[in-house]
């Protein structure tokens, strides 16, 4: 495959037209969520649409799946279109807070990937700056969409840096939204501190698990037990 694609063991993602490509972020996110049982799934920012396409695989939900770049909804829907989850998965070109006023639609699950840059230097690329800063998705317009489309029973799931998930977690809570589940990543095993943490949040206080992972062992693409086994069903060398 060419860098303007890549491939998966059940769907090939085209990604000439987005500015952020495959990551692992996506397929750590899009393999850690637990989407058991879940009828109508929403994934807020899908990008390529790489993660409603791993949810696919994974579910018999329909899925619909939001970004408010046009390029990136051409890219997803031309991905879904030529996928076997076709019929499943229904990308649309609108912003989270357009969706989130204009539908009465309640979700089971809810993932994400947002932007998080808050300070950081603009791209001179204003596709890849949509893409990467909170701009147009503050954590306070993104908690409180979900906190509108979750279903009661629902689970929200995203990944976000350390610094950025704590304060995130804050935010959460005064909208009552609670941490269940917490899985801490770190890029290699020796690394004292981790890099990303993947959340679940739920609207009714739960048991709490947490737990971590090393996605690479001493040496470059060397990577851990535990990474392989969560992400077996998707990259194909594992």
């Amino acid at each position: 495959m060419s860098s303007s694609s890549f491939e998966f063991k059940q769907f090939i993602i085209k990604q000439d037209k987005c500015a952020m490509k495959v990551g692992t972020d996506a397929v750590l996110l899009g393999s850690w969520a637990t989407a058991n049982g879940s009828r109508f799934i929403l994934d807020i920012g899908t990008g390529t649409g790489i993660i409603a396409m791993m949810l696919a695989q994974k579910t018999k939900a329909h899925i619909d799946a939001i970004d408010i770049d046009e390029l990136a909804c051409v890219q997803a829907t031309q991905n879904v279109s030529q996928s076997k989850f076709s019929g499943r998965v229904e990308v649309m070109h609108l912003s989270l807070q357009q969706f989130a006023k204009n539908t009465q639609k309640k979700y089971d699950l809810i993932i994400t990937n947002p932007p998080y840059f808050e300070q950081s230097l603009k791209s001179s690329d204003e596709q890849r700056s949509y893409a990467r800063h909170a701009d147009v998705l503050p954590f306070d317009e993104l908690i409180d969409g979900v906190v509108k489309l979750l279903d009661e029973k629902g689970k929200l799931c995203l990944i976000l840096p350390t610094l950025e998930a704590e304060k995130f977690r804050v935010l959460a809570k005064k909208k009552g939204l609670f941490l269940s589940k917490l899985l801490r990543v770190k890029s290699k095993e020796n690394n004292q501190s981790e890099k990303r943490c993947l959340m679940q949040y739920e609207f009714t206080p739960t048991e709490f698990s947490e737990q971590t992972i090393a996605i690479e062992k001493g040496e470059r693409h060397q990577y851990t037990t535990d990474y392989i086994e969560l992400t077996k069903d998707y990259y194909l060398n594992f």
